[in-house]
């Protein structure tokens, strides 16, 4: 349960942030089905090994927590948050391009407005935990770190590598988990690695050309 102090709207909204993370699995399991983009598979199967991590590292340290039951060394709802931020925000600035204003100081502040909430977003989930008294801070930093040393060190095998250096055993690697027949079975893809802003562009261009079609046809048949 999540203990919070009725008489608190600031504590009412730290007990949300905390139950927030639940939404990413829903998240990550329909981006995945709708999209099949290598880059959202791999980072939701990181948010699992991240969480598998967390489950073998508190039954070695077997430290509680300050209160309720179980251990609470690390804590998995910082490094839960601290992975996701820490992989999406490499993304962002290393693959992702967003769409321009035209303004160079606009698409600059979009950008950092996008990494702060992101970060943000992750920081709180790590406070509430602290506020709420699940855990101390020792072991949210900790969680913390290790959430985001994980996400760093997968966004860095997974995808800068690869891409830096197709040749590599990473690059080779990923080549044969986007070509092998089970992933073009499921039509698995690296929209990334064709468009700059993974593929919603040049999608929308499409959708758009036979939206104007179908128009067309509709005023003629009128």
């Amino acid at each position: 349960p999540v203990l919070d102090d009725d008489s608190s709207l600031f504590s009412l909204f730290l007990a949300l942030m905390t139950l927030s993370p639940i939404l990413l699995m829903a998240a990550y399991a329909s981006l995945a089905v709708q999209t099949r983009e290598f880059i959202i598979i791999v980072m939701w199967a990181g948010q699992f090994a991240c969480e598998g991590l967390n489950w073998v590292i508190k039954r070695l340290v077997k430290q509680d927590r300050p209160i309720g039951n179980g251990y609470g060394f690390p804590s998995s709802h910082s490094q839960y948050m601290g992975y996701f931020a820490s992989f999406l925000i490499c993304h962002l600035f290393f693959r992702h391009e967003f769409g321009s204003t035209g303004y160079r100081l606009l698409d600059y502040a979009w950008r950092a407005t996008v990494y702060c909430a992101v970060s943000a977003w992750a920081g709180l989930v790590a406070y509430s935990r602290y506020n709420l008294g699940y855990h101390n801070s020792y072991q949210i930093f900790w969680g913390f770190g290790i959430g985001v040393a994980l996400g760093v060190s997968l966004y860095a095998v997974c995808e800068y590598l690869p891409r830096r250096r197709p040749r590599s055993l990473f690059g080779r690697i990923k080549v044969f988990l986007l070509e092998n027949p089970v992933s073009t079975w499921l039509q698995i893809r690296d929209g990334w690695d064709v468009w700059a802003d993974g593929g919603r562009g040049e999608e929308w261009v499409r959708w758009r050309a036979e939206w104007d079609r179908r128009q067309v046809t509709a005023r003629k048949t009128d």
